[in-house]
């Protein structure tokens, strides 16, 4: 399992990549800072310059914390947990979201990507 640093607005969040082929190619490109966009009350998101592997299944529930890919090049950050009929890559998870809604505020964010 690969470990990176999330950091948003200053706040350090530890996360585990997943062990598939999207996350590992998500590894490789890091670190990487993105400005990330807000959408539904839930998620913060961007457009990666590249496009990386697809594996997208419907995983019901979305737990705050998930990061996930939607589409080959949309990473989003989940911050609220609700339920979703949409079909998302699994790149991995926030270790402990806690903190997390009040770090990535509601508007546009820049969040820090970076190996562990």
């Amino acid at each position: 399992m690969r470990r990176i640093t999330v950091t948003v607005q200053g706040e350090v969040f530890e996360a585990t990549l997943a062990d598939t082929e999207a996350a590992r190619a998500f590894a490789e490109r890091l670190p990487v800072t993105l400005d990330m966009s807000e959408l539904n009350g839930n998620e913060k998101y961007a457009y990666l310059d590249e496009p990386l592997p697809m594996e997208p299944s419907r995983p019901g529930t979305i737990h705050a914390g998930d990061i996930m890919l939607f589409g080959d090049d949309c990473l989003v950050l989940f911050y609220e947990t609700f339920s979703s009929s949409y079909r998302y890559t699994r790149l991995g998870a926030l270790d402990d979201a806690a903190g997390l809604a009040q770090a990535v505020g509601t508007g546009s964010v820049t969040v820090a990507w970076a190996p562990a």
